[in-house]
């Protein structure tokens, strides 16, 4: 799913935020838009809920909603040079990023999110379906530490379950993802030091071994490919898939399956990061939620979009694209056809009322 001249047609759910408004044009970007087509790219998570996205907006609408599924760091840095008119990213921007944003729109970005979802840990392994682990086992997996499936860690929370002593074969992303960023900040904040690298949207280079895989559908693909395998990608193609097991992971005294409702409950308790411009609602995720049902592994993915745009079609398509994205029709839609989490109405409605700024000039 990162052929960008492939799946233009097939863009996932941050950038496919449009479709059922009416839209028109190309952004301020100066990319390859213009009249009735837009072009975007980035995440690759959401690309369950961007089929739904896409069919609603091209009936409703008519025109094109080009969307590359490159994962986020691409989908920035095509944003940022110009290239996409808006862009779908699964960690925010950095303070470089926004600066870069800010010189390529002229003003401050618009950074909201759109697409609320769990990421799974999930494994292929004959003869298991579910297990539980606490965040410390999952860092000690993915770090090398633990090798095998029948290790006491795994074990130890998993009484009853007949654990082979099959070798482990660790899944990572290779490229720039924010899948990897929101997994590593979770193992970084949450796993009691077990894991020493901080978050990043790039697998750590000081964690040998295991395979690298690009985009969620490669990620998936080797897994169920591989017995013996673990790995982490949006629960919504975990779901998809059908084959996979899936780990429930500890939060506080009890064991908490992969959830939309967790997500969000995580999500609407989390601090708004501290330095952001007023268009922007990055979100600094409470990794050590503790209440019952919360799933403090989860991802938030955001839409990027510049506040004005040189052409007035272009300005309007961008504008109302992402107005039906946050609203709750289009949170609705994307709950529907991929699991995930619509956005708290408070968010909602803070979203919607930033998008609605957006002007040509």
């Amino acid at each position: 799913m990162n052929s960008s001249s492939l799946h233009r047609a097939t863009l996932p759910a941050v950038a496919l935020l449009a479709m059922g408004l009416t839209l028109a044009g190309c952004g301020n970007n100066s990319g390859g838009g213009g009249g009735d087509t837009l072009n975007g790219g980035g995440a690759t998570s959401q690309a369950n809920a961007e089929q739904t996205w896409r069919a609603n907006y091209q009936k409703a609408n008519g025109g094109t909603i080009n969307y590359d599924e490159v994962g986020s760091g691409t989908g920035v840095t095509n944003f940022t040079s110009g290239a996409y008119e808006f862009a779908g990213s699964d960690a925010y921007l950095t303070t470089d990023q926004l600066a870069a944003a800010k010189k390529q729109c002229g003003a401050d970005v618009i950074e909201v999110p759109a697409y609320v979802s769990p990421i799974a840990v999930a494994f292929k392994l004959s003869g298991v379906t579910s297990l539980n682990l606490d965040a410390k086992t999952i860092a000690d997996i993915f770090s090398g530490k633990i090798t095998t499936w029948d290790d006491p860690a795994i074990a130890q929370q998993n009484s009853g379950v007949k654990l082979p002593s099959t070798a482990i074969t660790t899944i990572h992303r290779s490229d720039e993802s924010g899948t990897t960023f929101n997994f590593t900040d979770y193992l970084s904040k949450a796993a009691g030091g077990a894991w020493s690298d901080p978050a990043a949207t790039v697998w750590p280079t000081g964690v040998t071994g295991g395979q690298g895989q690009s985009g969620t559908s490669g990620v998936i693909g080797a897994l169920a490919d591989t017995d013996g395998a673990i790995g982490y990608a949006d629960n919504s193609a975990v779901t998809a898939d059908g084959t996979l097991g899936v780990v429930s992971i500890k939060v506080g005294k009890s064991y908490s399956a992969p959830s939309a409702q967790g997500a969000a409950k995580v999500l609407a308790a989390s601090p708004a990061a501290p330095g952001r411009p007023a268009t922007d609602m990055a979100t600094d995720i409470d990794r050590t939620a503790t209440a019952k049902g919360d799933y403090p592994l989860m991802l938030a993915s955001y839409l990027l979009a510049c506040p004005t745009y040189s052409d007035a079609k272009t300005a309007a398509m961008v504008k109302g694209y992402l107005s039906y994205i946050v609203s709750s029709k289009g949170q609705q839609d994307a709950a529907s056809a991929a699991g995930s989490a619509p956005l708290d109405p408070s968010l909602s409605q803070k979203a919607t009322a930033i998008v609605s700024k957006i002007a040509a000039g």
